[in-house]
């Protein structure tokens, strides 16, 4: 089996999880078991990024210790990780003394080479970003853009990294490396970037400003820069397992691609002479209801209560269905009622109860054998056959939103093929050949629903579950096997009608 490693960035300990974590999550957890089904042995990361001076600072005003204050953090970004179904391999968080041994071993190295020096630093410092701003990074009028927030002036000795020495060999690995930055139109961004001078990167912070962090193991008396700490996590992870490093796919949203994961992060690898990710698959933002997520307007969702409310695959449907991987979009409870109640529940829904329904009416609660071949049949399975092999070239594309559309056409079509053969009517006939042609709807329902929830399993893994169940088979051989057409049914003792989505009763 090819070895396959995908991880998400990282999330701040500093609050509780939105929307935009919930989609990174799940889009992470779509393309592992997407690859696990695919027959890659996968390792999946996620975790929780938890020192620096916000940290600090929310713990105090909390008037806790930073420990306790993250410890609580750490267990919401578990539970939305429960909740929506994520299978992650592994959960890092950046205080775990695992993590802290990477951190020192690596700073200690690049020290002993040289590529670390002091100096003393004056300029302007964001404490909301935690980083040094220069004058580039001002508006137009001269002011700085509220992302920054409070904007101090400093002047205080430290530790510097030799980022800009690094910046050709950078340039040119993205130039030669087409999917190091996916989609290819961010890398263009990153050039940008980079086509002008890079500074060196103060990687430290005087432990009489900051405390909370991992201490220089060359100097006592600062504590590690809060994103070089937390960019190894990555590598700390699986430093001792040997054999999973480098990632295949590093999921990040286009905010944190520069420089932090773009620049800053493969040029400390490579210092540290360990091979760079492969490739940076770069998300969009969501908005909510059309303007900015907010807590304090209250244009927020909260992911775990809507998850428990509308169901987990409910969710991960819409997250998956909405965004094309990339892109921006925007989340709203009517739209995504609209999909709910349309493919959720009156499609795919509707489908598996006329299934169970009739299998249960007209044949004893168990699939027939099918006799009958004839173009309502045919027609079906062409449309199956094309539908499989689309959606798996359209997932190792990452264009899942588009494989769900066509998944779910073929829902559609099976629904339509049903209204053609019309089973309830045929079960009122004593005619033989309308007898053999309702053994025939009814097995061919039974497939076709058996296929479409098989091949919807990475998106919605609950409801793959349940339907099978349902059905009475189980999911047996390679996941492609699972997905050829044949009579894996037959003969399977189906459940009773289940409702699988459950008609909301209010907007």
């Amino acid at each position: 089996m090819k070895k396959f490693f995908i991880t998400t960035a990282i999330d701040y300990a500093n609050g509780s999880p939105h929307l935009g974590h919930a989609y990174e999550k799940v889009l992470s957890d779509v393309v592992a078991r997407f690859r696990r089904l695919m027959g890659d042995e996968v390792w999946f990361l996620t975790g929780v990024d938890e020192h620096g001076q916000k940290v600090q600072q929310s713990a105090r005003a909390k008037g806790v210790e930073p420990q306790e204050f993250v410890d609580g953090i750490a267990g919401l970004f578990r539970e939305l990780c429960t909740t929506l179904e994520i299978s992650n391999d592994d959960f890092i968080r950046t205080t775990e003394e695992r993590h802290k041994r990477v951190v020192r071993d690596t700073l200690q190295r690049l020290y002993d080479k040289g590529e670390i020096y002091k100096a003393e630093y004056k300029g302007y410092y964001s404490t909301r970003q935690e980083q040094f701003l220069q004058e580039k990074d001002r508006s137009p009028d001269g002011s700085w853009p509220d992302i920054f927030g409070e904007v101090v002036e400093i002047t205080e000795a430290n530790y510097f990294f030799k980022l800009r020495a690094y910046q050709d060999w950078l340039v040119e690995h993205i130039r030669s490396n087409e999917n190091f930055i996916l989609p290819r139109y961010r890398a263009k961004q990153v050039l940008e970037f980079l086509s002008e001078p890079l500074n060196d990167l103060c990687i430290s912070r005087p432990k009489e400003r900051l405390e909370w962090g991992i201490p220089l193991p060359f100097d006592a008396d600062f504590v590690t820069y809060v994103w070089f700490d937390a960019l190894l996590n990555y590598y700390s992870a699986v430093a001792e397992r040997g054999d999973a490093w480098p990632a295949d796919y590093h999921v990040i949203g286009k905010d944190i691609l520069v420089p932090p994961h773009a620049v800053y992060w493969p040029i400390m690898l490579k210092a540290a002479g360990i091979e760079p990710p492969r490739s940076l698959l770069v998300h969009g933002w969501w908005s909510i209801n059309g303007a900015r997520m907010s807590k304090s307007t209250g244009n927020f969702v909260d992911p775990i209560p809507f998850a428990t409310q509308y169901g987990p695959d409910a969710l991960r449907y819409f997250l998956i269905r909405e965004m094309s991987v990339g892109q921006d979009s925007d989340f709203s409870l009517q739209q995504f009622l609209a999909r709910y109640n349309a493919e959720l529940a009156n499609n795919l829904g509707n489908l598996v109860n006329r299934t169970l329904n009739m299998t249960n009416r007209f044949s004893g609660g168990v699939v027939p054998e099918r006799v009958v071949d004839e173009e309502p049949e045919h027609e079906l399975r062409g449309l199956w056959e094309k539908t499989r092999v689309e959606a798996i070239r359209l997932a190792e594309e990452f264009q899942f939103h588009i494989a769900l559309e066509r998944t779910f056409a073929f829902v559609t079509a099976t629904n339509a093929y049903i209204e053609k053969r019309a089973p309830w009517k045929l079960g009122k006939s004593t005619d033989a050949r309308d007898a053999a042609l309702l053994r025939t709807s009814i097995a061919t329902m039974a497939e076709a629903l058996r296929l479409g929830v098989t091949l919807l399993a990475p998106v919605m893994p609950g409801t793959h579950a349940r339907v099978l169940a349902l059905l009475g088979v189980e999911a047996t051989g390679t996941w492609r096997e699972q997905l050829e057409w044949g009579s894996s049914v037959t003969g399977a003792s189906v459940g009773q009608t289940a409702i699988l989505f459950p008609k909301p009763t209010s907007a």
